[in-house]
Parts: structure tokens; C-alpha cells; sequence
């Protein structure tokens, strides 16, 4: 049995704050900003929008276009680094707000690669028998951004997608996912106040550390390297190349990033889904986000091969190949 996505959604803020809207901000440019990163605006919640108010938007539109109700869902499975607060899960407020009082509920934290990892615990859960799992991607990156810093502020916006992953009656679904992982290098993407290493206090939130933290060169360089690695990973398992591939779905933080490596595995641009020029970073929102748009401005086709891939806090990467 394989497992399909069988509905997507998603869902953004309408408070757009654009690149002239930061020139005022911080000492930076437009010019600046995309030259370096590909981003002209991101979305930013309201006061008192929180992550699972922009899920649940995202989750309804994916089960409206999975045709399922609420009634009918086994888990809902959330991945955010954002969550409405420390307890209780996100996806526990989704769930109830969703009416899906039979569905299990729990959030999953693998940063921007949190999607892709819980595409991985739902395409397993259907394997082994629960018959509906929604994955919500939400994020209010906007909590955690320090606006006085010019070197990160830039990049974060605000977002959801979500989808409906189900079995499948066919030889369509997704055929693998490939996760890892490497702890040491978790200082490149951090918040390091905040939690139990450092919990709240005067201190903290004096000096900041309450806010992401990220070292930009390094990041980018490992970025880079487990993109390539994990995509040409997933393909090899299946006996494919590059030239296979129909789409490409990264984690939208970076035009250079996305491009250096679409150049190493020769993937031609028409065939990656890009939109962080419009949305920023919005972590694990970023692919579901992107997703949904590929899906419904018809770019995702039936039977087409589409592969994601992601990079984030942790240090963590991960791809999935899909039979659409």
C-alpha cells in the first residue's frame, strides 16, 4: 500500500510588509534584500493571529479539496516551531477547532523541514492502517524575528499549508522519504532563550535571546550540500534522474540557495517552484505553502513526478518523492 496526498490548502496572512516597508525599519535596501535572498514582501499575522488560526484556514481548504470532514480524520499532525504556546500542542487546537474530535493530535518540531517530516510519520501511520492524516505546516515567524536586526528580520514572513494524506488505490503516492539529521550544527539556526537551557527572565529578554539567531555563510554552504545530497538520495532509490523529475518543491529561504543547487543536479529553473518573493522564509509552512500553489495553478499533474526538499534548525534535511 502507498500513501497519497490527496488534498492540499493553504493559507496567508493579509498584512504584506515589503522590502520599502524595511528600508524604513533597518539599515537596508531593497536592492539589497533581493539581490541576496529573492524576497520582495512576506506576510505578517495580526496581533493576537496565531499559528493555529492560520492552520486551521490551511486545513480547511485541504480537506475541502480532499473532499473528507472533519468526522473522518484519524490524526492531525502538526509541524511548527511556532506553536500558540508551550503546551499544549498546536494540533490539538486545530483539531478541536476543526470539529475532528476522533483524530489524534500532536506537533512535530523539525524547524523547516517539519513538513517534510511529518509527511513521513503520516505516509507511515496510512501504511499501517489509519485511513486519513492531516499535515499542517503553520508558522508565525514573525514571534521569534528581532526586527532590529537587518541580517534576519529580512527573511521571515508568516503562513500555513496543509494536506490530506490518504491511501492510495493505485501506484500513485508518495514512494519515499529521506530524513536527516546532524546535532552538532545546531547553533547555524537557533532561538536560544526561551526554553528549559534558558528559560525566560529579565536577562533573556534584555539581551534578545528570546529571538532567531543564524549564521548566515555557514548556513548557506550546508545548504547547499544536503539539498543536492538528499535529492539525488531519494532519486537513486527508485532508480531515477534528475531528467525524471516534473517538479521540484524546495524550502523557500533562498533564491541562491534554490538555484546553486538546481546547477549542481542540472535541474532546469522552469521545473522549481519558487514564491519566497512573495512569502519570505515561513519555515515548515514554506513547502506546503509552495505546494498548494503548484497544485492548483496546475503545475502538479496527475501521474507527474514531483520531489520536496528542505533544510533547517536542528541541523536537519529531508526530501520526498511523490507519483502524483
Amino acid at each position: 500500500m502507498r500513501a497519497r496526498i490527496t488534498g492540499t490548502g493553504s493559507y496567508v496572512p493579509e498584512r504584506v510588509l515589503t522590502n520599502a516597508d524595511l528600508e524604513r525599519m533597518v539599515a537596508t535596501s531593497d536592492e539589497w534584500i533581493v539581490e541576496r535572498t529573492g524576497i520582495r514582501e512576506r506576510r505578517i499575522a495580526a496581533p493576537g493571529e496565531a499559528a493555529s488560526d492560520l492552520g486551521l484556514r490551511a486545513a480547511e481548504r485541504a480537506l475541502e479539496a480532499a473532499g473528507v470532514a472533519p468526522s473522518e480524520l484519524d490524526l492531525v499532525l502538526a509541524a511548527t516551531c511556532t506553536g500558540d504556546h508551550p503546551l499544549p500542542s498546536t494540533a490539538c487546537l486545530i483539531q478541536h477547532r476543526l470539529g475532528a474530535a476522533r483524530a489524534a493530535a500532536c506537533d512535530l518540531g523539525a524547524a523547516c523541514c517539519g513538513f517534510v517530516y511529518a509527511l513521513s510519520v503520516a505516509e507511515a501511520y496510512v501504511k499501517t492502517g489509519l485511513r486519513r492524516v492531516l499535515v499542517v505546516g503553520t508558522e508565525v515567524m514573525s514571534a521569534i524575528t528581532d526586527w532590529t536586526d537587518r541580517s534576519t528580520c529580512v527573511l521571515f514572513g508568516d503562513g500555513a499549508g496543509a494536506v490530506v494524506v490518504s491511501p492510495s488505490e493505485d501506484e500513485r503516492g508518495i514512494l519515499s522519504t529521506h530524513l536527516h539529521a546532524d546535532g552538532s550544527l545546531w547553533d547555524l539556526i537557533c532561538v536560544p532563550g526561551g526554553g528549559s537551557r534558558l528559560p525566560v527572565s529579565e536577562k533573556v529578554l534584555a539581551e534578545g535571546r528570546q529571538y532567531i539567531k543564524m549564521k548566515g555563510n555557514e548556513t548557506f554552504k550546508v545548504a547547499v550540500k544536503t539539498l543536492e545530497e538528499t535529492a539525488r538520495e531519494a532519486l537513486a532509490a527508485h532508480g531515477l534522474s534528475v531528467a525524471d523529475l516534473d517538479l521540484y518543491v524546495p524550502h523557500q529561504a533562498n533564491v541562491r540557495i534554490i538555484k546553486a543547487v538546481a546547477a549542481r543536479l542540472g535541474l532546469p529553473m522552469e521545473k522549481v517552484v519558487l514564491n519566497m518573493d512573495r512569502y519570505g522564509n515561513t519555515s515548515a509552512a514554506s513547502i506546503p505553502l509552495a505546494l498548494d500553489e503548484a497544485v492548483r495553478s496546475g503545475r502538479v499533474r496527475a501521474g507527474g513526478l514531483v520531489m520536496l526538499g528542505a533544510f533547517g534548525s536542528g541541523l536537519t534535511w529531508a526530501s520526498a518523492v511523490i507519483r502524483w
